[in-house]
């Protein structure tokens, strides 16, 4: 017998049996309703509508389409006309008839059984999943920010972060130690990684650090390729224009960067000249070609899953030409910086270039379908310019992918890439290049946030070495104790980490983001690896090293609280529990926890000396250990 239903939609018939919710059979199985979640104070749960819309995104053979909410006591259900299936949600119990179950009424779970799954970019369900986030999102988690973020959620968690005050200046740090007026700053590189090292180690807006961090690998500057004076205050006022702008325009990003003084000497936009017949000069083309290659479209014309677009043959598409180069290159000329006559001191490292007409090329620039015309104004040429590369549409899977392989993957998948791509060109507003919309999605995407990550090899990515050691700094709220921070340069891969902040060794960045390890399983699987093109016997060796005299206090002025460790010192397995939370958001594979946990019980650990040596041994072991080292 049918009975008819309500709600309108595109059915208007039941089967009786579905009204039958008494006689259902239990079969958990057939959505594989998850474990219980660890309980927190105000555990979400999913809607009717949430979770039919997750069960069409992940059940696509079962619930084809995207079909109506219906109504019909005690059901809001859906009707798959393709495959005969219904599946309803009465009161919070959730129930599926038609082929799928052998026409058998099914009770498959309640709506918060199913809440970890279709919830998984809202929430975080247990403090493992809190933790990962924390550790994509910032440069370290917190048990206080574990908590919070499992109190209020992921959206709401990136609203504080995003609303929070813009940390101190990393260009203010190096005036209240004096080096505005001290003449040694003004040749040496005196505070060049202090002012850098300070802020990555404390500053409070974390999430904002860690992009900067991010933004400071693709639009690089590196200490080696800046010449003139005050190269410490010219790399300070870098690093606080990519944190005033981590969160911001994207357009309004690639203006700023183009103009500062920094980039200017970098690049050789400061003082590049128009084209002059009577000597042969040429207009330089670094900053031309390199604001196309690495900064905003690529090499090649991009799909916006991230894919080259092929011409006829299959082969890939070059995006820009060397003619395009050479004509770009004529808007850049006539910017300097901006330092008036007999002026003393830094200030000129903050403001950006500006323009002598006198020097700037009036010829016209042809590139990427744009004309500037002969004798247009220099700032409006730059502006035409600029806004052609930001609106190309290779943008946004370009940037979009950089973002993810420095925050989440290396080989994120094309839909991911597709679905970032698609919030850089509409925030749902109809505003494009908003970096806060790009970072949810993210963030947010369900294959940075679902656990099916953790058990994928292809999936994460090998933690920066400098990422490792800003990571204990915080865990273990690290101090300087002369105040100045002098971690230094951390460069050399044999005695320290082999990687340091702003002292990327070219503008190619520490490492290529399509970095393939030859002769590896990698390369077999056709994956990247980005930061392995730093990894090598010296540097595994030199890091090990180098964090074994970090971690026992053997650092001259970076000093480490461990209080709560040696709290746990004599109970290896909670000393342990607490390093897996806080180091791997409880990723150690059981192997290795025991190991590490029989090492340290091995110890002595009767004196404070003991314990010490206790936990000094376990941070270092954690550290040390592939479960660490690569962040899933």
């Amino acid at each position: 017998m049918l009975l008819s239903a309500c709600g309108g939609g595109n059915d208007a018939q039941v089967p009786e049996a579905f009204l039958k919710t008494s006689q259902a059979r239990t079969d958990r199985s057939i959505l594989q309703a998850p474990a219980a979640a660890e309980a927190v104070s105000a555990t979400p749960v999913p809607t009717a509508t949430e979770l039919m819309d997750w069960a069409e995104a992940h059940y696509a053979a079962l619930f084809p389409g995207h079909e109506p909410d219906l109504t019909l006591p005690p059901y809001v259900y859906r009707h798959y006309a393709a495959t005969g299936n219904y599946l309803g949600v009465a009161g919070s119990d959730i129930y599926l008839l038609g082929p799928a179950s052998e026409n058998v009424l099914l009770w498959v779970g309640t709506l918060a059984d199913f809440a970890p799954l279709v919830l998984v970019t809202h929430y975080a369900f247990s403090d493992a999943q809190a933790a990962r986030f924390l550790m994509q999102a910032t440069l370290a988690p917190s048990d206080a920010e574990i908590a919070n973020l499992r109190a209020i959620g992921y959206a709401a968690w990136l609203d504080q972060q995003f609303a929070k005050p813009v940390s101190s200046s990393n260009w203010d740090w190096l005036v209240s130690k004096g080096l505005d007026t001290n003449p040694d700053a003004v040749s040496t590189a005196i505070g060049v990684d202090a002012q850098v090292w300070q802020r990555l180690l404390t500053a409070g807006d974390s999430l904002r650090q860690r992009v900067t961090l991010a933004l400071s690998e693709i639009f690089v500057v590196g200490f080696d390729g800046i010449s003139g004076p005050y190269k410490q205050f010219k790399l300070a006022a870098y690093w606080d224009l990519l944190v005033s702008n981590a969160f911001g325009s994207f357009r309004t990003l690639i203006e700023q960067v183009t103009l500062n003084p920094a980039m200017g000497g970098y690049l050789n936009t400061a003082g590049n000249q128009k084209e002059d017949t009577r000597t042969g000069r040429l207009p330089d083309e670094n900053y031309a070609r390199e604001v196309m290659q690495l900064f905003t479209i690529g090499l090649y014309a991009l799909n916006a899953d991230g894919t080259p677009e092929l011409d006829g043959s299959g082969q890939p598409i070059e995006s820009y030409t060397q003619d395009m180069v050479t004509q770009l290159a004529r808007v850049f000329t006539g910017w300097n910086l901006n330092r008036p006559k007999g002026e003393t001191g830094p200030e000129f490292t903050r403001r950006p270039m500006v323009l002598n007409a006198a020097l700037h090329s009036t010829l016209s620039a042809s590139f990427l379908g744009t004309t500037v015309p002969a004798n247009t104004d220099g700032a409006q040429a730059l502006a035409t310019a600029l806004n052609t590369l930001a609106n190309h549409a290779n943008v946004g899977p370009f940037i979009g992918t950089r973002l993810i392989q420095r925050l989440v993957t290396s080989n994120p998948s094309n839909a991911y890439v597709a679905r970032v791509s698609a919030a850089f060109n509409d925030n749902g507003l109809g505003v494009r290049g908003d970096l806060k919309a790009v970072l949810r999605a993210i963030l947010l995407d369900e294959e940075a946030r679902s656990d099916a990550g953790l058990g994928m090899p292809a999936f994460g990515k090998l933690r920066e070495p400098m990422l490792r050691f800003i990571h204990w700094a915080r865990v273990f709220k690290a101090t300087s104790a002369s105040t100045e921070w002098n971690v230094g340069n951390t460069s050399d891969p044999g005695t320290r980490l082999g990687q340091s902040p702003q002292r990327s060794p070219s503008v190619f960045n520490y490492f290529r983001p399509g970095y393939v390890p030859p002769n590896s399983a990698i390369a077999t699987q056709v994956l990247q690896a980005p930061e392995f093109q730093i990894t090598h016997e010296s540097s595994v060796a030199g890091y090990l090293n180098y964090m074994q005299t970090a971690i026992g206090n053997g650092h001259a002025d970076i000093l480490p609280n461990y209080s709560a460790e040696l709290a746990l010192a004599t109970n290896p397995s909670g000393l342990v529990d607490r390093l897996d939370r806080l180091l791997c958001a409880y990723q150690l594979s059981a192997a290795t926890r025991s190991l590490i946990i029989t090492t340290i019980t091995g110890m002595a650990g009767s004196s404070d000396k003991d314990k010490a040596n206790r936990v000094y041994a376990a941070v270092l072991l954690v550290m040390a250990s592939p479960d660490y080292l690569v962040q899933r």
